[in-house]
């Protein structure tokens, strides 16, 4: 029996044929809307409410790990849903229209720039071929594996004036002021890994808020009070502190694990491939993290760890400042003070980082040192004192962190390890995860 060839939609596959970039697009959108659907973000970010989304030209930085293509999914998801539900437009009889209208236009495309298809074609065609349907929001996920990114990126700015590019960007990715084709024209947002309070509401179904740092300076008796009438903190922090930072702890069944390749993948593409180092000091750099890892918190020694990697003192340093850009360190500096000085210490960046040397038992201290540090540092500035406090936030707030509270008050603000309700100037230091 003859074979019959499958049915075919002629009228798609004759518009596809007259136009390729038609077909292109049609592939394009098959897998976002693969992506979209199956796109899992647990709770709201904060973030979300923070970014002007009217800016044409968005950069979303963050760590590996922290959720940014999730991140960018979810976005994609509010706003084809707010096209959906536009309303239908009418005819002048006041029946539904059958005209094209701006509620039929596909208005976002999420692409991924490792597609193959950037291999023989470029973001321009493809920028060009969404405006060309009306598309109003670019969703770019990857882009530092496409060649000359920021000059295409300033090219679609500059051509294609409605529309609005938002894009990944790593740590180590040159943006704002270190780009000087993008300077002025793109608004940078950073995504950091889960709070302590985001990881309190996916664990209870919560909605608490977050405050200030002036508000739980000023008020973090009354505000963990209130917390502590609703949930027990203190019962969920040690487990935040171990596996709470990244969210690939609610999908993986070994965390350590997922939170291992990707320490290895800001090595191996963050730093090797976008720093452009040669693979042979791969090891080195390894050797490098886990020094630094086995002693954090710690003062930094160059001559000894330079001489025990067989590197250069200088070449250490600038290892050094590249685990920091890729957010495997964090570097305490005096105040005023800054990279390429030597740092006061070296933590790790965040507590579930600082677990990961399953050969050291880490001090409680030192987590909380670690944590205070991460939690702060996002939207402060954190540096190292003269005095004998611990820290001067913002230039200005000099902090102490202890483990356990103290039977008389202290005087300058401590964050305790083992606090769960606020009292002078002791506060608890899980309520510091609540500034985001």
């Amino acid at each position: 029996m003859e074979k019959k060839e499958p049915v075919i939609d002629a009228k798609v596959s004759q518009e596809e044929q007259i136009n390729p970039q038609v077909s292109m697009l049609n592939t394009f959108f098959r897998i976002h809307d693969y992506l979209v659907a199956h796109a899992t973000m647990p709770i709201r970010r904060q973030l979300m409410d923070e970014i002007n989304w009217n800016d044409r030209l968005i950069a979303i930085k963050g760590g590996r790990g922290v959720g940014k293509t999730d991140f960018l999914l979810t976005r994609v998801r509010e706003i084809e849903t707010e096209w959906r539900n536009l309303p239908v437009p009418l005819t002048k009889r006041g029946k539904p229209s059958k005209r094209k209208s701006q509620r039929d236009i596909r208005p976002c495309l999420f692409v991924s720039m490792n597609d193959f298809f950037f291999t023989q074609h470029t973001l321009m065609e493809l920028a060009a071929a969404f405006a060309h349907t009306g598309g109003k929001y670019l969703f770019l996920d990857q882009l530092f594996k496409y060649p000359n990114w920021s000059h295409e990126l300033r090219r679609c700015y500059a051509k294609y004036k409605h529309l609005h590019i938002i894009f990944c960007a790593t740590p180590v990715m040159p943006i704002d002021e270190d780009n000087h084709e993008l300077e002025r024209i793109v608004h940078t947002y950073n995504l950091r890994g889960f709070s302590f309070r985001e990881y309190l509401n996916i664990q209870t179904g919560l909605r608490l808020p977050s405050f200030s740092l002036e508000e739980i300076m000023q008020r973090h008796a009354s505000i963990s009070r209130e917390i502590c009438e609703r949930v027990q903190p203190l019962k969920y922090f040690h487990a935040y502190l171990d596996h709470g930072y990244y969210p690939s702890y609610l999908e993986s069944t070994s965390f350590e694990a997922e939170l291992l390749k990707t320490m290895n993948s800001q090595l191996e593409v963050d730093v090797l491939i976008i720093k452009e180092i040669d693979v042979a000091c791969l090891h080195k750099l390894r050797k490098l993290l886990y020094i630094l890892m086995h002693d954090a918190p710690c003062a930094l020694n160059i001559s000894t760890i330079s001489e025990e990697i067989g590197l250069s003192r200088a070449t250490t340093m600038n290892y050094v400042k590249y685990l920091k850009d890729s957010r495997l360190i964090n570097l305490l500096y005096p105040e005023h003070k800054n990279f390429p000085m030597k740092p006061t210490k070296v933590y790790m960046h965040n507590t579930n980082v600082a677990k990961m040397d399953f050969a050291r038992q880490i001090a409680p201290m030192d987590l909380y040192e670690t944590f205070f540090y991460n939690t702060i540092h996002g939207a402060h500035k954190v540096n190292a004192t003269e005095r004998s406090a611990m820290f001067i936030v913002d230039n200005k707030y000099y902090f102490d962190v202890k483990e356990s509270v103290s039977v008389r008050d202290t005087i300058r603000p401590t964050a305790v390890g083992e606090l769960e309700l606020g009292r002078g100037n002791q506060m608890p230091l899980w309520l510091l995860g609540f500034l985001y």
